[in-house]
């Protein structure tokens, strides 16, 4: 909130969705020109199940923003009309998309949220209780998964049921997990223990030569947890667990979505391919792979992680997806997963700043 209202505008132009555009369709561009295979392609026939599954693709993908959108009407207390709650998490995943995934759409969320009615202290709230929220699916289900599947299938290890430590895989996703372990042990200090200690700590920290140009920002965001804190500590158990189930759900359903593309593809080619239909256990598999890419994406420096989701994701789904359709698939969990909030945050935006510039 401490940023100009001409600021926070700038990051959500719509002109920006051009450069993840950009570098998405230019990898996967390039993906097809090296592995383009036309007489796999001339295989596909598309029957009434690859429709119904590429249907319930983006239903998962409905499914995630109606949890999003629970999670935030019960943290406001109910305060929020729903189409203002649609507004705001459509902004904020449109913000998501044009930013790198380190950023993210929290960055001006607080913005969003003040401008449907909500005072300062409450929308900073908010705005860390869903960012500590997501983070900590992501703490809880990363361990999980490596033990359900195991770290050697999860990170393309074959030939031995032992970790690689040489892995690619295995450090990108050590570097993301890290990075939102100690953001959830400090927000969980802050929020609910100490929140005057995290300030000095922020303040004593940026008083460092190389950090000193960000302050003012590092203060705030102590005065924002301070806030927050008060807000979020009288909140009942009963409040964290619904809040809690929701953000599970919503996540849940968006990892679902590639299960359901793979099996619209594989309803789509020729008998002889169907030895590719994949078993339950093979299904944990990819919703517990597509998580660890989650993860890597946040130590990507591009707009939504565009070009590397693309390419990690040829690669490491490959083995589940018939001959000469990685690239095909990548474009639609693209398609699905990413561009369709590019095209509504584009349409809302400019309906949305136009309210927001007719108001003091």
């Amino acid at each position: 909130m401490s940023e100009s209202k001409s600021s926070i505008l700038h990051k959500i132009s719509p002109s920006k969705i051009i450069i993840p555009i950009i570098i998405g369709l230019s990898v996967v561009g390039y993906m097809f020109y090296k592995d383009f295979d036309a007489e796999a392609f001339s295989l596909i026939t598309f029957s009434w199940y690859t429709i119904l599954f590429l249907i319930i693709a983006f239903i998962m993908m409905a499914i995630r923003d109606i949890g999003y959108m629970v999670r935030l009407r019960i943290l406001s207390g109910e305060k929020i009309k729903w189409i203002s709650i649609f507004n705001i998490i459509m902004l904020w995943e449109f913000t998501s998309a044009i930013t790198p995934s380190a950023i993210g759409g929290t960055s001006v969320a607080v913005y969003f949220i003040h401008k449907e009615g909500v005072n300062l202290g409450k929308s900073t709230a908010i705005v860390l209780a869903t960012s500590f929220l997501d983070e900590l699916y992501f703490i809880i289900m990363f361990p999980l998964m490596f033990f359900i599947v195991s770290g050697s299938q999860l990170f393309l290890i074959s030939g031995n049921n032992t970790l690689d430590f040489t892995n690619k895989y295995f450090y990108f996703a050590v570097i993301g997990y890290s990075i939102k372990f100690v953001y959830v042990m400090f927000i969980s200090y802050g929020l609910f223990v100490n929140p005057k200690l995290i300030k000095q700590i922020l303040v004593f920290v940026f008083r460092l030569p190389f950090l000193r140009k960000w302050r003012n920002g590092a203060i705030k965001t102590g005065d924002d947890i301070i806030l927050s804190s008060k807000e979020l500590k009288s909140k009942p158990f009963k409040f964290w667990i619904k809040s809690f189930f929701a953000t599970f759900f919503s996540w849940s359903a968006r990892y679902w979505v590639v299960n359901f593309i793979l099996l619209a593809l594989i309803f789509g080619v020729p008998d002889y391919l169907q030895n590719y239909i994949i078993s339950f256990n093979e299904h944990i598999l990819i919703f517990a792979r597509q998580l660890v890419m989650w993860i890597m994406m946040i130590v990507m420096p591009t707009p939504g992680g565009s070009g590397f989701a693309e390419a990690i994701f040829s690669e490491y789904m490959a083995e589940f997806i018939p001959v000469g359709f990685v690239v095909l698939m990548a474009l639609l969990w693209r398609i699905i997963t990413y561009y369709p909030y590019l095209i509504i945050g584009s349409v809302i935006v400019p309906n949305w700043a136009k309210k927001v510039l007719s108001k003091k």
